[in-house]
């Protein structure tokens, strides 16, 4: 995984779709980040340390159930600077979880005795986390493609047509612990997230 630097939101309070210096480069969004990165980068409120708590919280459950590989898409008013745009904080985190089902589970053995985890009104009542999933091993690509290229469109804009950038994490818990441990009181940090 190579991760870059989380890009400052631009005028218009969004994070930019593309790296303005080089428009054609490889260096867009979705921007790999890493975990603690985020944690340190838009812990700057207690509404959003509550947010950033849940959504370490999901993922830990996420873990518990095997659900360990793939990445996430992470986007949604938490990735804006509503508080500047809006004057008010963001509610949740938009997820979309990309994930190989685990050894010996199928979609309904996992879904079945963890229905909350996939059910979005749950996870943003539990956990601040409008959450969806995407199976990467599901069979044939087309499907595959189809939803990615869904979500991509749904995410590279604001529903006013204003192009915006969104983040990628690595599903593996590998950074959690580290993640949760950076995520402290709550630090403007150069002013902004």
């Amino acid at each position: 995984m190579t991760v870059t630097a989380i890009p400052s939101w631009t005028a218009s309070g969004v994070l930019p779709p593309i790296n303005p210096a080089s428009p054609a480069s490889i260096d867009r969004s979705p921007y790999e980040v890493s975990l603690t990165d985020l944690i340190l980068h838009f812990n700057t409120s207690t509404e959003r340390q509550s947010i950033l708590t849940g959504l370490l919280d999901f993922r830990q459950e996420l873990h518990g159930i095997g659900l360990n590989q793939g990445f996430q898409w992470l986007d949604g008013s938490f990735l804006e600077h509503v508080e500047a745009t809006e004057s008010r904080a963001p509610r949740d985190i938009d997820v979309v979880t990309f994930f190989h089902m685990p050894a010996g589970q199928t979609q309904a053995s996992l879904l079945l005795p963890n229905r909350s985890l996939f059910t979005p009104l749950e996870t943003k009542s539990r956990f601040h986390v409008d959450a969806y999933f995407v199976q990467l091993d599901a069979g044939a690509p087309e499907p595959l493609v189809a939803q990615s290229t869904y979500w991509y469109s749904m995410w590279s804009h604001r529903r006013s047509g204003h192009w915006k950038g969104y983040l990628k994490i690595d599903l593996s818990p590998t950074d959690d612990q580290t993640a949760r441990a950076n995520l402290v009181s709550p630090q403007v940090q150069g002013g902004q997230p």
